[in-house]
């Protein structure tokens, strides 16, 4: 039996998405009156979906809370229910019975390690912990983990407290989710900010960038929070290029004070243009896929010209949108800026429109592929649009979803 979950469902704490194929899962801490972190009070609970809109709550009968076990609770165990953090373990050769992996814990505790078949019966993969840290306080928010695909190794990216004083992130990694590296702060604040969150995972679409949207907290400016953007590629910093906030609090007076805007763990697709983003309470906010930022040309003209890079694929596409006036044109050069044979902006068709996957075309028709391997530019030309992102697929047949 399921129960249909109002909207706004019950409050999100630290939640989790895990969309499993054309299942979506939700995690999230109910505390119960918890006096603090890892109190007995805290449990876990799960529901799911399949569009990742409607969501229900299934009666799971594993977990006895309150004399019943007429619940949808996966689990109920100090400490561990503070900040539960699963995920789907794209590593591919986990075994079936760890499919679903997480880390949990608070500063006493360690972060303990627990696997699972099927995301909902959870068990520890050992009593001891797996990842320890007595630098500073730690661990007293989300701690989370992944396959990295692009590094073959999982990643771990966890709270401490940057020089005793900020809310911060650390990173460590591991080649068997048991045996973790010395953790390395990554020091991605700006003054007097803290990152009470970080929520760090490969995008899907391009599994080699890490995004995160951590909640900015002011504790000396009236507790005030707000949401941000940052993103990474494998062990190197994270981009702080945008700096302003990602989601503000809004026009409600209450989703301006601490612990009002947590986003959960994991951005989702829930169409074939659409991704998803959840917060506290429990609010869907969506986006175009891939539009996380863009390139954006206003009515007049301007050009932009990429770093020097190299490819290996047969076309190129992006994911773009212009006005009924205005247009993208691209032209690809060799390093020194000279346009190649064939490719220059007098050679490319327009494009009009708007579109998440729209290949360049030039009017000869050159082949592209053969430019693989060879150090590029591409530079493009925009009027009234908006640019997305780029790609160099070979095929269709190899483009890779990381969601299965």
């Amino acid at each position: 039996a399921t129960e249909p979950m109002e909207q706004p469902a019950d409050p999100m704490e630290y939640g989790t998405i895990i969309q499993d194929g054309p299942l979506f899962r939700m995690y999230t801490r109910d505390g119960r009156g918890a006096r603090f972190d890892g109190d007995q009070t805290e449990v876990t609970r799960y529901c799911e979906s399949k569009d990742g809109i409607h969501w229900t709550k299934p009666n799971l009968g594993l977990v006895q809370v309150d004399g019943s076990n007429q619940n949808n609770v996966v689990l109920s165990e100090a400490p561990f229910c503070h900040n539960f953090a699963p995920f789907l373990d794209e590593n591919p050769v986990a075994p079936k019975e760890a499919r679903f992996k997480a880390l949990a814990g608070t500063v006493k505790s360690g972060l303990v390690a627990f696997q699972s078949a099927d995301g909902i019966a959870w068990s520890k993969i050992r009593n001891e912990p797996v990842i320890q840290y007595t630098k500073e306080y730690a661990f007293d928010s989300q701690n989370v983990a992944f396959w990295s695909v692009h590094e073959g190794l999982y990643v771990c990216y966890f709270r401490h407290f940057l020089d005793g004083k900020l809310r911060s992130i650390c990173r460590t990694t591991s080649k068997n989710f048991i045996d973790w590296t010395e953790p390395i702060a990554m020091r991605p604040n700006l003054p007097d900010e803290h990152l009470y969150t970080s929520l760090t995972h490969p995008y899907f679409r391009a599994p080699h960038i890490y995004i995160a949207t951590p909640t900015r907290f002011f504790p000396n400016q009236g507790d005030r929070t707000d949401i941000l953007f940052m993103s990474a590629r494998g062990d190197q910093p994270f981009d702080r290029t945008f700096r302003q906030a990602f989601l503000r609090p809004g026009l409600d007076s209450d989703r301006w004070g601490n612990r009002a805007n947590y986003a959960a763990w994991h951005i989702v697709q829930t169409s074939d243009s659409e991704m998803s983003l959840y917060t506290t309470p429990f609010r869907r906010f969506t986006l175009r896929l891939d539009g996380f930022a863009s390139i954006h040309a206003d009515a007049d003209a301007g050009r932009m010209t990429s770093k020097v890079f190299t490819m290996a694929g047969n076309r190129l596409v992006i994911n773009a949108s212009t006005s009924a006036a205005g247009s993208i044109r691209v032209e690809l050069t060799d390093p020194q800026g000279t346009p190649i044979e064939g490719f220059a902006f007098k050679d490319c068709q327009p494009f009009v429109g708007d579109a998440i996957d729209a290949t360049v075309t030039w009017s000869s028709r050159p082949a592209l592929r053969g430019l693989a391997g060879r150090p590029i530019r591409a530079r493009f030309e925009m009027t009234d649009a908006d640019l997305y992102a780029i790609e160099f697929p070979v095929d269709e047949s190899s483009r890779v979803d990381f969601r299965q």
